[in-house]
């Protein structure tokens, strides 16, 4: 065979695994090897019906679709909603939310602070003198 022969031939056969993509998840999910799957395709042919399997359907694309819309159902979520927040999310200045976020923390920080003092408790000047209280009538 020729070097040019061969070339085309390898064209076919990856022009053959673009329109069958399943075969690439088959490929990598058992573990065939690609010299495996070629001779095979060498062997049968293109247009052998062993190939309609891995033929990606417009069926299956529609099946994908429902599943999507299935998941943001179960998440009670709307396609609209997700993409409003996310270009809500895109306006979002992070510096101001980085400072605020550091003020909030700040006031965090007061308020456990004022907690904390009123946790503690009181004592008398006597009690720091005398630790231990056994010995007092």
């Amino acid at each position: 065979m020729k070097e040019d022969d061969h070339q085309n031939e390898l064209l076919q056969f990856k022009e053959f695994i673009n329109n069958h993509p399943k075969l690439i998840r088959e490929i990598r999910k058992n573990g065939k090897s690609w010299q495996e799957l070629y001779e095979q395709w060498v062997l049968l042919g293109e247009d052998d019906i062993h190939w309609n399997q891995y033929k990606d359907d417009i069926e299956d694309k529609e099946a994908e679709n429902q599943d999507k819309d299935g998941i943001f159902s179960k998440l009670d979520l709307k396609p609209d909603l997700v993409k409003q927040v996310l270009k809500y999310a895109e306006t979002i200045d992070i510096n101001k939310l980085q400072e605020q976020v550091q003020q909030l923390s700040k006031t965090i920080g007061t308020v456990q602070e004022i907690v904390n003092q009123y946790q503690q408790p009181k004592r008398t000047g006597n009690q720091k003198d005398r630790p231990f209280d056994w010995f007092t009538d």
